[in-house]
């Protein structure tokens, strides 16, 4: 009898524990999440900071070269470009800190890649020694931008049969 007394006191002990785990497990994790999502936030507000540092500078060296030189040389031109691109993919990651879905997510991650090989493949200089890298990142950004378009076809239809 003793040992079923031991027992359900061992027992009981168990449980509230078990049961004051629980509690102090559910306040850790809502404190985590909150601290999580202010960091978030913190992020994009200095993620936007950015962003719009990226496009006085964009804009400045725009106006200052079209002054300079009138019409802009290829040097200056290739420099803008190099801006803006980099520019775009900043808006494309900002624009991903307000996505919930995953699949969106995703897709915006795969659209990102595609610019940034497309901004690798228009800034590389053209020597014959890296044709080969050439030819794989040209083929790499045709799958992207194959699956760019055979994803939002496929929302597009997830759409239409939802509706």
């Amino acid at each position: 009898m003793e040992e079923k007394e031991k027992k359900s006191f061992i027992e009981k002990v168990f449980l509230k524990v078990n049961s004051i785990d629980k509690v102090l497990e559910s306040r850790v994790d809502t404190i985590l999440l909150r601290v999580i999502n202010m960091l978030k936030y913190i992020f994009i507000v200095i993620m936007i900071t950015y962003l719009a540092v990226c496009l006085l500078s964009l804009g400045y060296k725009l106006i200052s070269f079209t002054i300079e030189q009138g019409a802009l040389d290829f040097a200056s031109i290739k420099t803008i470009l190099t801006d803006g691109l980099f520019t775009l993919i900043v808006i494309a990651i900002v624009k991903t800190l307000f996505i919930k879905s995953g699949f969106d997510y995703s897709l915006t991650f795969l659209e990102i890649a595609f610019v940034v090989i497309i901004r690798k493949l228009i800034l590389l200089d053209t020597i014959p020694s890296e044709t080969s890298l050439l030819i794989a990142l040209g083929i790499t950004s045709s799958i992207f931008f194959i699956l760019i378009i055979y994803i939002h076809n496929l929302k597009r239809k997830w759409q239409k049969e939802l509706n």
